[in-house]
């Protein structure tokens, strides 16, 4: 939940301080070309402490019991499964549990360097210890188990007990596959009496082959990380322990964010991944350059890379970023693609890069018919925002848009999605929440030590005045928390969903680095993420740990795993402040029994109850850690978890339906368009079989001024919709 809402453009000034001080008090001066890793290191720490240390909310204190958390954060991320390490070298390390306060202070590297050169030895031992126990058959009749509660787990005493865990690690991931290819062989069986099935032998060659695949893959990927992205990983061990949301971006990680944020980036419109030592184009984003060039296509190997006229680059072999950065750049430039196509033949592809849009991005709305009525579903994924174009797309407008469509649509009621939503620009949370009403503070911002300001709606004009029902689930964090929260305090709509969303109740302004160094020859030093705010409700609340609780709580399959803000161990209090001034919505006569019609028919669903069983089933199995990887006992094991599991598929086969479709101005781009068809008809197909839409749009029926029935006419024998 790293998303951020930012307040940068009308809130930076609470950093203004800060930047004053870079350009006097610590103004840094490189001068020399000393960017050798450590001297860019030492850096990047002194940076860092000083930004956190002006521009946090409540930066901690770097203190003993600050280095113990840093410490066991970052021994925890550098070894999660603990197959790398031995004992002696966590001794080694323990060390130093009670310096890297010191160490932070003093710009003093020993620890990372230890652990870091440590780490590269032990995954060079792992390699030849997964290679020799993939060589030779596992014997799936020894009786023997292995737990995967690695927190638990202690690290191997020697390199003996180290083989001794890859081992069964890997023997655990190989059984399953083995008993899944058993079972598939059994059933072409089934099918077709004459198909000669597999032989157990062959069929455990071809796990451990597939295994050893993959473990090549995995450690292909960490091969491929740079000193700088394992620095990058003690950095964030240090910057999480202030709270759980201030980040260090390296320089990639920053583009990435700014893409993510905006929805758009320049390039030439393809989804890459690595395979073994090839980049391979795994998707083409619709509407981009290399999607409508019509020669590039998902399967395609990437060999080599050109600037325009320039001389190819052999990109076999290299980093994914690497790769990527060779084929991004400017719109209007060119880029030539050698690539492998999947019928084996070479083909060199000449691309104009251009403004690429993320579709899943943006805000998407749908229209269906229910009881006569219509009704509109919009999805917001997030409170997008483009920082550098005032002009382009943002999450306010667009959804300001959608409501526009669907009111010339005609529908009754609107339902407004923000379930997984992790959150994004607080500045389109305000113009989404003054859609829904006439005028009226929406959030309250708190900065350390300063007064609180208040951010209102001050447009009198309100796009969509009936019926409004808000979707929430505990992954709905940030900017939706303010939005559900506004909504639900002026009793402007019903939030259904989760018990309470995420409970982030904090903002985050992304901080440049590279402003507080002067001529500085050690590159890009990226971005701080740092927690400079709080906000609160209008009713003085804040959403922090507590989030937002439902109107109708609507059993979640998760809903006891421990997932949100209340569970991370740095995140900041809840505390409240005094309400803003505001008046609730008066249109709210049908409001109460809305909400109670509601909790009826949930209570009497058997799905629902299904649900609700599910989850606790869920949770059950999430305390089970230990597996036999005795293929009998596997097998037992695994037959009781898929009959039990067999009493929830009809969670996974429900359907409701209803018939979902686009809008008129969509409908005549997808005829243009076979990829943002087959998109619209898979979130339409998980529409139709989604209980909780179901349930919003009864809840949408329950709004509605006056009852609709079914009423039988004179001389009409259809039978007509009238109010009663």
């Amino acid at each position: 939940m790293n998303s951020i809402i930012s307040f940068m453009k009308r809130n930076y000034k609470i950093l203004i301080a800060v930047v004053c001080l870079s350009a006097t008090l610590f103004a840094f001066n490189i001068n020399s070309k000393k960017s050798i890793d450590p001297e860019r290191d030492k850096l990047l720490l002194e940076i860092l402490t000083f930004v956190i240390e002006k521009g946090h909310y409540n930066p901690a204190v770097i203190d003993d019991s600050f280095s113990k958390g840093v410490y066991k954060d970052y021994i925890a991320a550098l070894d999660p499964s603990k197959r790398f390490f031995l004992q002696s070298d966590i001794n080694e390390f323990s060390k130093f549990e009670l310096e890297l306060d010191d160490q932070l202070n003093n710009k003093d590297l020993t620890f990372f360097n230890l652990t870091y050169d440590r780490l590269m030895l032990r995954m060079e031992e792992s390699k030849k210890i997964f290679k020799d126990i993939l060589s030779k058959p596992f014997d799936y009749s020894a009786d023997e188990d292995f737990n995967v509660d690695y927190d638990k787990a202690p690290y191997a005493k020697n390199s003996t007990e180290l083989k001794e865990k890859w081992r069964k690690q890997i023997k655990l991931s190989t059984l399953s596959s083995f008993t899944d290819k058993q079972k598939l062989e059994e059933d072409k069986k089934l099918k077709e009496p004459n198909y000669v099935p597999k032989s157990d032998a062959v069929l455990e060659k071809e796990t451990r082959e597939s295994s050893l695949n993959s473990l090549n893959e995995s450690f292909g990927f960490m091969n491929d990380l740079k000193r700088d992205d394992w620095f990058t990983l003690y950095i964030n061990s240090i910057m999480s322990r202030f709270d759980p949301h201030t980040t260090y971006f390296a320089p990639e990680e920053k583009e990435r964010f700014d893409v993510s944020m905006s929805g758009k980036l320049e390039g030439i419109g393809a989804r890459l991944q690595k395979k073994n030592d090839y980049t391979e184009i795994s998707e083409l984003i619709s509407g981009g350059p290399a999607w409508r060039g019509k020669q590039l296509e998902a399967g395609d190997l990437v060999m080599k890379v050109a600037q325009g006229n320039g001389v190819p680059v052999d990109v076999v072999g290299m980093r994914l970023d690497d790769v990527v950065k060779k084929i991004k750049g400017p719109k209007g430039s060119e880029v030539r693609l050698t690539v492998k196509k999947v019928d084996g033949t070479i083909q060199v592809i000449s691309i104009i890069r251009d403004i690429v849009e993320i579709e899943e991005t943006y805000a998407k709305s749908s229209v269906v018919d229910k009881n006569g009525l219509k009704y509109g579903v919009i999805y917001l994924p997030k409170f997008y925002i483009d920082f550098e174009n005032k002009d382009g797309r943002d999450a306010g407008k667009d959804i300001a848009l959608e409501v526009d469509r669907l009111k010339k649509a005609g529908v009754k009621g609107i339902v407004l999605d923000v379930r997984d939503d992790g959150g994004g620009s607080l500045s389109t949370v305000v113009d989404i929440a003054g859609l829904f009403i006439e005028q009226g503070p929406i959030v309250q911002i708190k900065s350390a030590g300063k007064k609180k300001e208040i951010l209102y709606d001050t447009d009198k004009k309100i796009e969509w005045d009936g019926p409004l029902v808000i979707m929430v689930n505990e992954f709905s964090a940030s900017a939706s928390e303010i939005l559900a929260a506004a909504i639900q305090d002026y009793k402007r709509g019903i939030i259904i969903g989760s018990k309470q969303t995420y409970g982030k109740g904090t903002v985050q302004n992304v901080i440049d680095l590279n402003q507080f160094v002067r001529n500085s020859s050690a590159g890009d030093l990226g971005a701080l993420k740092t927690t400079t705010q709080k906000f609160y409700r209008i009713n003085g609340g804040s959403t922090q740990l507590e989030g937002v609780s439902s109107d109708v709580v609507m059993p979640d399959r998760y809903a006891y795993l421990k997932m949100g803000e209340r569970d991370e161990e740095n995140a900041m209090p809840w505390d409240k402040i005094d309400p803003a001034p505001y008046s609730v919505w008066t249109n709210t006569s049908k409001f109460d029994q809305a909400i109670i019609n509601s909790k009826k028919r949930i209570e009497n669903n058997v799905q629902f109850k299904l649900i609700e069983e599910n989850a606790k089933w869920i949770d059950s199995r999430s305390a089970e850690n230990n597996y036999s990887l005795n293929i009998d006992k596997f097998k037992v094991a695994q037959n009781q978890i898929e009959e039990t599991a067999k009493k929830f598929k009809p969670i996974v086969d429900y359907k409701n339906n209803l018939k979902f479709t686009s809008l008129p101005y969509e409908l005549e781009g997808i005829t243009k368009d076979p990829v943002l068809k087959e998109k619209r008809e898979r979130w339409h197909e998980s529409l139709s079989k989604d209980i909780y839409v179901e349930e919003a749009l009864n809840v949408l029926d329950d709004l509605q001024p006056k009852a609709i029935v079914k009423a039988s006419i004179p001389g009409d024998k259809k039978g007509k919709l009238v109010k009663s």
